[in-house]
This record gives structure tokens, C-alpha cells and sequence, in this order.
């Protein structure tokens, strides 16, 4: 079955959405609301064995470019952005949903990390996303919309969310430097932060159907969140309507954050 565009706020607007796994990934929620809103999308893959789970969703979004991204490899990002380039000559949005740390330093203590993991950890999940910022700032000539997924431990302390939270607080951070340095311009850059969903890289964490459950019983709107939730939310931020928000942390989490 396919997702096909209707006119919509987003139609003619082309966007890259880098990070999605499988079905169950946030990133995948994320196209399918770019799609139904208009939008043209590229999609990325990590490598040849990621190819078959990501390719049947981009055929059910018409995606028009289908490009493998390992950001662990040199030049990869460079080569997305390039064809990007080359095909379509701007990028209206990009939603970066991509987050690695190595599992012994991601289970283990912060006090314990090792600074290979954390660096890699910081290179993968933070710096990339600065690094496409760089490199969407020439193509979004009418401006645009940047944005990457965080979560509520970069700002508080969650049981076993270990190095992450020190690595998505550097990106929340990010975000609002990027947001005040690319403003002028008309880009956009935002931090979308979902609570607690069953994705594969939420898997890696211990004790997460702990957290699930928490989140379910103490949010002020206990519905268990979905990924069509997110991308409806991340999908607005690039439209219109959203034209002077910029540089925030976006809580698409039932109100959970806002308890003790």
C-alpha cells in the first residue's frame, strides 16, 4: 500500500529523513507524516543489510531517493548531500533521528565510559547532526527546517540512560546555537523528544519496559505513545504555521516531563 501526497501545507517541499531502521522506527513515523502533508522525501539506509527493511517503506512513500548513510564512515554524509544536490538542488527540511552509543558504555556508568565510546557516541548522535546542518545551510535558499530526536534524560537523570544523556544534552545545546546562527537565513532547527517508545535502539537499553510503564501510569495524558504521534508533531514544525518557532526542545511525551 502506498502513501501518496495530497496538496497539502508541505507539497513541492523536499526534505531528507535519515534514521530509519525498520516500521517500528521513529524516523519511519516521521516520513509517513512528511508524505501525507506533501512533501517530497529522500530516504537514507545504514548499509547493504538495513536495504531490504528500509526499501519496501520508501516505495510506500514514493520516495524519490533512496541512499545508504553508515555516519561511522568518512564522507558518507558528505555523499548523501551531494546526490541530494545533484537531484534536486535544495532541501526544504531534515528530520535526523540517529543515535549510537558502543552497548558496553551505554550499559555501563557514566563514571565508568570510556572515552572511545563517548566520543563515538557524541560523533554519531551529536555532532552529525551539526555536520548536515553545515551542509543543508547552501540548499534551504528559501530557508527550511532542521531537526533531530532527543529525549527527556538530557535534561534530567534516567535510570540507565547512562552516557546518553550527557550526549543528547550536548545536542539540545546544539540546537539552540544552530538556531541562532542559521535563523537569519529563514532555517529553522528544532529538538523533538518523545517519551519512553518501543523502537530497536530503545531496546538497547536496560530496564526499559520499566520505563514505559512509568511513563504510561504518571503522564497527565496516559495514551501510550505511537511514532505516528511524533511525526505528526515533527512534521508541523515545517510547515507555515510553525514559522517563528525555532531553537526549542518539542516534549511530545503526554505531559510526562512536567512531573515529578
Amino acid at each position: 500500500m502506498t502513501t501518496t501526497a495530497v496538496p497539502g501545507p508541505l507539497a513541492g517541499r523536499k526534505g531528507l529523513i535519515a534514521g530509519i531502521a525498520n516500521e517500528h522506527s521513529i524516523a519511519w513515523g516521521c516520513a509517513k507524516a512528511f508524505r501525507a502533508l506533501g512533501a517530497d522525501l529522500a530516504i537514507t539506509y545504514l548499509n547493504d543489510k538495513a536495504r531490504p527493511h528500509v526499501e519496501p517503506l520508501a516505495r510506500e512513500v514514493d520516495a524519490q531517493l533512496l541512499l545508504p548513510l553508515d555516519l561511522r564512515v568518512d564522507g558518507a554524509v558528505e555523499a548523501v548531500f551531494e546526490q541530494v544536490e545533484a537531484d534536486w538542488g535544495q532541501l526544504d527540511f531534515l528530520v535526523h533521528s540517529i543515535a549510537f552509543a558502543p552497548v558496553e558504555d551505554l550499559h555501563g556508568r557514566l563514571t565508568d565510559c570510556s572515552k572511545a565510546g563517548f566520543l563515538q557516541a557524541m560523533d554519531v548522535s551529536c555532532w552529525s547532526f551539526i555536520r548536515m546542518a553545515k551542509l543543508a545551510e547552501p540548499l534551504m535558499k528559501q530557508g527550511g527546517t532542521l531537526v533531530c530526536m532527543s529525549y527527556f534524560g538530557a535534561q534530567m537523570v534516567v535510570d540507565h540512560y547512562n552516557v546518553m544523556g550527557p550526549v543528547k544534552a550536548a545536542l539540545e545545546c546544539a540546537v539552540r546555537y544552530l538556531a541562532a546562527e542559521l535563523g537569519p537565513k529563514g532555517i529553522r532547527v528544532h529538538a523533538v523528544s518523545p517519551g519512553p517508545l518501543a523502537t530497536r535502539a530503545a531496546s538497547g537499553l536496560t530496564g526499559f519496559d520499566d520505563l514505559l510503564a512509568k511513563a504510561h501510569e504518571k503522564a497527565p495524558i496516559s495514551s501510550l505513545l505511537s511514532i505516528e504521534d511524533v511525526g505528526a508533531a515533527t512534521a508541523h514544525l515545517a510547515t507555515d504555521a510553525a514559522r517563528l518557532m525555532t531553537g526549542q526542545t518539542l516534549f511530545v511525551d503526554g505531559g510526562y516531563h512536567i512531573i515529578d
